[in-house]
C-alpha cells in the first residue's frame, strides 16, 4: 500500500506554488522582533492596538507588510507629537 502523499510535501518541494505570496511569521518570531512577550502581543491584539494577525487553524499568523505599516503608522504618530492610546 502506497503512502499518502502530504500536500505540505508537495509544496514544500516545489516552490512554484508559494510564488507570489508574502512571508508569513508566527507570535514568538514577532515577539522577539519587537522585544516584547508573546502575552503582550496578545494583549494588543485583544485590545486592537496590535499589528493585525490572523488565525491559521489554532495559529496566529502577521503578514510582514502588515508589520511594517503597523511600524510606520506608530512612528509617524510619535512624530507628529501625538500620543498613541488604546480605547479603554
Amino acid at each position: 500500500m502506497a503512502a499518502r502523499e502530504h500536500s505540505a510535501d508537495r509544496v514544500g518541494s516545489d516552490d512554484r506554488y508559494m510564488q507570489g505570496l508574502e512571508p508569513l511569521i508566527d507570535v514568538q518570531q514577532l515577539a522577539d522582533y519587537l522585544d516584547v512577550p508573546v502575552k503582550t502581543l496578545y494583549a494588543w491584539r485583544y485590545r486592537r492596538e496590535g499589528p493585525p494577525g490572523f488565525r491559521v487553524g489554532r495559529h496566529l499568523r502577521y503578514r510582514c507588510s502588515d508589520i511594517q505599516r503597523w511600524i510606520e503608522q506608530r512612528i509617524d504618530t510619535a512624530a507628529s507629537g501625538s500620543r498613541v492610546t488604546g480605547s479603554t
